[in-house]
């Protein structure tokens, strides 16, 4: 597990050093071509809207690439997943919580924590399409990418269902859920958006 975290903390400081430039920016700060860009790419995802807002700022490190959008989209997801988790953690230090509700919290985690496995291995596969020497290489790796991202996606909607039993805490039920929803819809684009490119390869 302290692998796994080491992994990640590469990854998103990668992303973030990269990227740093761009965050503070906004679309308006960005070429209008590059903006247009993600706008049509995301268009053809299931959720346009969120993906246009999440991506938007990201514009000119993305520009026209459809690699690095989906690499992009990949990286937000994965601190979204980050921060959903942290947040889903600490709704255990509430002392009113039944039994059944800590339980179900804990089981939410871990289901976090196998779609961040798994979007780091979806991350790093990306990675190596990237550095493929040949259309055979690009293939295995696209593939593994996609089916990590999907897999991802279940454990997001298991993580879900877990809370909605009528015995969940109505507030509690409600700010995980709507966490978990924004989460799935990330992951959901970024799975759109790696298809539009092993699609354009």
């Amino acid at each position: 597990m302290a692998k796994l975290y080491q992994t990640l903390f590469l990854i998103i400081s990668f992303f973030s050093l990269e990227f740093t430039a761009t965050i503070a920016a906004s679309p308006a700060g960005a070429s209008s071509k590059a903006v247009n860009f993600i706008q049509a790419s995301c268009k053809a995802t299931t959720y346009p809207s969120v993906c246009f807002h999440s991506l938007s700022a990201y514009a000119n490190a993305i520009q026209t690439s459809p690699q690095r959008l989906a690499e992009t989209a990949l990286a937000v997801t994965l601190s979204r997943v980050q921060s959903t988790k942290l947040f889903v953690s600490r709704l255990t230090r509430f002392k009113t919580l039944k039994k059944r509700e800590v339980e179900a919290i804990h089981d939410c985690v871990e289901e976090i924590n196998d779609t961040i496995e798994r979007l780091t291995k979806s991350v790093q596969e990306m990675k190596l399409c990237g550095g493929a020497k040949n259309q055979e290489q690009f293939a295995f790796h696209m593939s593994n990418a996609q089916t990590w991202t999907s897999a991802a996606l279940t454990d997001e909607n298991t993580c879900s269902d877990g809370f909605s039993g009528r015995f969940m805490d109505g507030r509690v039920k409600n700010s995980v859920r709507a966490r978990i929803v924004n989460m799935g819809q990330e992951t959901s684009n970024a799975l759109s958006l790696i298809n539009a490119f092993a699609k354009k390869h």
